[in-house]
Order: C-alpha cells, then sequence, then structure tokens
C-alpha cells in the first residue's frame, strides 16, 4: 500500500490530510499536529474493529482521546499511556497490540497554561476554553489537571459482531455520577467543518489522579485546576482500507449530539 498522502484538503485554517495506514506509520511527527486514527462517520454506522494499533498511535502522540477495538471502553491517552474505562468504570491499561477504529493524539506541547476555578456546568467550562484559546488555531488539545465536582461520566459495553449502530450502542451505555474527584480532564475541540470526521466541538474524556475511574465527559464542573492548551492547524487522518474521507461537515450534527451526549 502507498505511503504517500490519498487526500489533501483545506478546512478554513486547518490543513487536513487523509493518509493510507503505511502512510499514517510512515509519516513524520510534526508540532501542533493531530493524529487521527479512523473517522467519526465509520464509527458511528458500526465499525468497531480497528486498524491501527495502539502502539503506532502512541508513537504519534502523548495526549489523547478515542476507543478501542469492539468499542471496549473509553480511551484515555496521557503522558504516554494509554487507559481504557470499561462499561462497569473499570480502568485497565492497553496493550500495545490492541487496535482502535477510532482515536486523535498529539504531541502535547502547551502554550497556554492558566488556573481556573468555579465552572459551574459544561457550558462553563468550554467557555473558559475559549477565552483561552491561542490565537486562529483551528484544533486545541488540552488537558485540566485539578479538583471537580457533579461529574457525569459515560461509557459503552464491548461488541460483538454483527456490530449494530454507534447510536444503537449509546442507547444502553453505562452512566455514573462523581460528586467530587481529583484527577486530570483530557480533550479536544474540533471545528464544525470536520463533523463526520471528528467530532465537532469539545469531546472530552476523564481520568482520576488514582487512576481507579473516568470515561466520557457528559457533565463536569470545576472546582479549581490547572488548565494547559495546544493549538493545531494539521490533521492527519489514518483510512482504513475501504473507509473514504467522506465529505468534511456533511454529517448528521443530532445524531452526533445523540451519540456524544455533551
Amino acid at each position: 500500500m502507498s505511503s504517500e498522502i490519498i487526500d489533501d484538503r483545506f478546512l478554513g485554517a486547518l490543513h487536513l490530510q487523509a493518509l493510507t495506514r503505511n502512510g499514517f506509520a510512515h509519516d513524520p511527527a510534526a508540532e501542533h499536529t493531530a493524529f487521527q486514527v479512523g473517522t467519526l462517520d465509520a464509527l458511528m454506522a458500526g465499525g468497531f474493529d480497528g486498524d491501527a494499533t495502539i502502539e503506532e498511535v502512541l508513537s504519534h502522540g502523548d495526549l489523547g482521546i478515542g476507543t478501542v477495538e469492539h468499542l471496549g471502553g473509553e480511551l484515555v491517552i496521557i503522558e504516554g499511556s494509554a487507559l481504557v474505562i470499561d462499561f462497569h468504570g473499570t480502568v485497565y491499561e492497553v496493550t500495545p497490540m490492541t487496535r482502535t477504529p477510532f482515536a486523535v493524539v498529539c504531541s502535547f506541547s502547551p502554550v497556554v497554561r492558566t488556573e481556573v476555578k468555579e465552572l459551574e456546568g459544561f457550558g462553563a467550562l468550554r467557555d473558559a476554553l475559549e477565552r483561552s484559546a491561542p490565537a486562529g488555531a483551528e484544533v486545541l488539545a488540552f488537558r485540566l489537571d485539578g479538583q471537580f465536582h457533579g461529574l457525569q461520566l459515560r461509557s459503552v459495553r464491548a461488541q460483538t459482531p454483527p456490530y449494530v449502530s454507534l447510536s444503537e450502542v449509546t442507547r444502553h451505555q453505562s452512566e455514573w455520577q462523581l460528586e467530587e474527584a481529583v484527577g486530570t480532564l483530557v480533550g479536544f475541540r474540533f471545528p464544525d467543518g470536520t463533523a463526520g470526521i471528528e467530532v465537532p466541538g469539545y469531546h472530552i474524556h476523564f481520568i482520576s489522579e488514582d487512576r481507579l475511574t473516568g470515561g466520557h465527559v457528559l457533565n463536569v464542573s470545576v472546582s479549581h485546576g490547572v488548565l494547559q492548551i495546544d493549538g493545531a492547524s494539521e490533521l492527519h487522518v489514518e483510512l482504513p482500507e475501504g473507509v473514504g474521507l467522506g465529505e468534511p461537515g456533511a454529517a448528521d450534527r443530532a445524531a452526533i449530539r445523540s451519540v456524544e451526549g455533551s
């Protein structure tokens, strides 16, 4: 399979490159570039098997989120370690050869570091991130270490073939709340024009400081913490064989909101 770029598009100021699997494997890591495996459209349609390995994903960055093969939980990549929170809220470390159908990662090099406190709800957190975002950054990668309350989290049960759609899976997701927690939010913000390739807007996962719980964030309030943000102007997407890039921005936003929940 060719290692060359198979697509090259601009979405506003965002430079989007679609790569074959070999192209992704050999593409050199670049500063302020986000690397992604698979597309949201393929995941929503039930593409849960995975193509790239966690080892390959980690070769492109040390901070990220996503899922693992068979949709076996919520993936958090932090400081180069890959952790999954399963349907029961249990955290375990992912083996290097585990495959992923969807993940985004970057070599985290924050250009913003600021303290935040007393942010009530997901909307207040989003507004704080927007105020602190570096000028001109189309993609934001961020981590927020601190004390949280009112955490509403979710994960999903691992699936077996024949796979159903992601929306059907999330109808039966597991949800739980943490009244108080210390840990880290890891997330990305993507522009609306990437809808279908990525989750437009904010997509955030949580991992506790003791690494005993976490999940996909449905809602959260921040008591206090330290926010770090990195901006990216390029997104490199590895496409499994038979999966196309599609038309960026053409996805059903209502369907995405229904599976994201936040």
